[in-house]
């Protein structure tokens, strides 16, 4: 299915959360002069327009980054990240958007590499368009990006970063994404697996976690943000999550320290709460 477009939810809680913490996934890369790779197996279109379009017809960033935009309280992990938003809106107003292939790219070094996939045709047009000049430094391919995952790994450094954050439109996905994570452990096991999926109230997601900790795994952690409480008709995503496959050691304190603050921003009411758990 090719329907799923990500411009209606850019800027959303969902994508606070995400990319809140791919921000922080890079940085703790950035530590070690070693090359890393970065693959983003659903890179979106890379760039967002706020004011305009799809984004603007349900507005979804004002409950998510709009939030955050104008406070001068945020936490130092948090501001880093809204820090990196401004640097595509030079006016100072709210008008754009990066997604995960744009942040991924203010932070990589020379010697690093983005490879990004991309199967919906316009969104992978809009994604070729707004890396025009990236060099070879970042590759983009309009394929399947489980399919690609497989051809990458492990990468030539060795240290990587995949990014998995399929629209989860058919339940089919959350079954691809347990299988897609098997295989590559198989092929680089030491590589940093960040995985998004929605909280719905579907079978597939309240259970998708669970799918994921069964996994062979020796470190791991989860975070999930709920903004508010379930609708009654069961209808809509509360919140969003993100469980991460050998995290860094300094992550968890991390998030212990901005979640509270997030979720108080975030909340649309009293349902809103968030979860932090990771692997003994």
């Amino acid at each position: 299915m090719l329907s799923y477009r990500h411009a209606f939810h850019a800027g959303s809680h969902a994508d606070v959360l995400k990319h809140f913490i791919l921000v922080q996934l890079l940085q703790y890369l950035n530590r070690k002069d070693k090359p890393y790779w970065v693959i983003d197996t659903h890179a979106g279109a890379g760039l967002y327009a706020l004011d305009q379009g799809y984004a603007a017809q349900n507005a979804e960033y004002k409950g998510g980054i709009a939030r955050l935009w104008a406070r001068n309280d945020l936490p130092p992990p948090l501001a880093e990240y809204v820090a990196l938003v401004r640097s595509v809106n030079p006016d100072n107003g709210l008008k754009t958007y990066p997604g995960s292939p744009l942040l991924a790219q203010a932070l990589i070094r020379r010697d690093d590499r983005l490879r990004l996939y991309e199967l919906h045709p316009t969104d992978s047009q809009h994604l070729q368009n707004n890396f025009a000049d990236a060099g070879r430094q970042i590759k983009m391919e309009k394929a399947d990006g489980f399919a690609g995952l497989k051809a990458l790994l492990p990468p030539p450094p060795r240290r990587g970063l995949i990014l998995i954050d399929p629209p989860y439109e058919v339940k089919q996905d959350y079954q691809r994404v347990v299988k897609v994570l098997e295989e590559s452990l198989k092929r680089f096991a030491t590589g940093i697996y960040t995985v998004w999926y929605p909280m719905l109230q579907r079978q597939e997601s309240i259970q998708f976690v669970g799918h994921l900790r069964q996994l062979p795994l020796q470190n791991w952690l989860h975070a999930g943000l709920t903004v508010h409480a379930p609708a009654p008709d069961g209808f809509g995503m509360h919140g969003s999550g993100m469980f991460i496959i050998n995290p860094p050691w300094t992550l968890k304190q991390t998030l212990q320290s901005v979640m509270p603050f997030l979720t108080e921003q975030l909340a649309i009411d009293d349902g809103a709460e968030f979860v932090l758990e990771a692997s003994e």
